[in-house]
């Protein structure tokens, strides 16, 4: 990890093997793997401020394997597993990389300030093997090379929550309309109806007179022998 961070340019915080070790036995790190078992890449989570906040650090992927996606897929299941041992904490992390700022976004972490991360000062100290840990003092860790980003879970809720209710209310909307299109639908259609009901009774009405006049004209012709009258409709 050391080597790879000179070899970018940056720094990392150095942790020994031993510390390495017990978060894999304490199953708060991942392991990529080939099907033979070469080793392919790493990552481990760190928990700080009495678990309010907690990083995934020493991201590392084995050059042989770089440009396949595995960084992606390292870090995908690296904050799966956070989430999952720490749901209620704030996941966050500090990084150099256009690469890695990309996944972070994509996980849903966003740039923030650097006194929004946590102010445990072990966590801090870690940055001194940091080839930028002069920068970082001097602007009294409120600013460094790194970028910041955060992955906060109840604002992600909230987030979650005004979403379902916006999507409930245009629902609902769309229902409305939906409704005010069917009501204005079957008030034309009640008009038709009682337009045709009314043409259907002065219909009657007039085949009534019609027959009226018919058979007294009839009656009338029968009585006279002779006699027509017309009329016109």
């Amino acid at each position: 990890m050391e080597a790879s961070a000179k070899a970018r340019g940056t720094g990392i915080a150095k942790r020994s093997p031993e510390y390495v070790e017990l978060k894999m036995r304490e199953g708060k790190a991942v392991i990529a793997v080939t099907e033979t078992g070469d080793w392919v890449g790493f990552c481990y989570i760190e928990a700080w401020g009495h678990e309010k906040f907690v990083a995934n650090s020493g991201l590392i992927v084995n050059p042989a394997f770089r440009g396949h996606g595995v960084a992606k897929s390292i870090k995908k299941k690296i904050f799966e597993l956070s989430r999952q041992k720490y749901p209620e904490s704030k996941i966050f992390g500090l990084t150099t990389g256009l690469a890695v700022m990309k996944i972070n976004s994509e996980l849903g972490y966003e740039p923030v300030t650097y006194s929004e991360l946590t102010d445990d000062e072990e966590f801090w100290k870690g940055c001194r093997s940091c080839v930028n840990f002069d920068i970082l003092t001097s602007k009294n860790r409120k600013n460094c090379l790194c970028t910041a980003m955060l992955y906060d879970p109840t604002e992600k809720l909230k987030e979650a929550e005004e979403r379902a209710m916006a999507d409930k209310a245009a629902e609902e909307e769309k229902k409305q309309n939906q409704l005010s299109v069917s009501a204005e639908g079957q008030i034309q259609q009640d008009r038709r109806l009682r337009g045709f009901k009314g043409n259907i009774k002065l219909y009657e009405r007039w085949l009534r007179f019609k027959r009226y006049v018919l058979l007294k004209s009839k009656k009338e012709g029968g009585a006279t022998g002779s006699k027509k009258k017309f009329f016109l409709f």
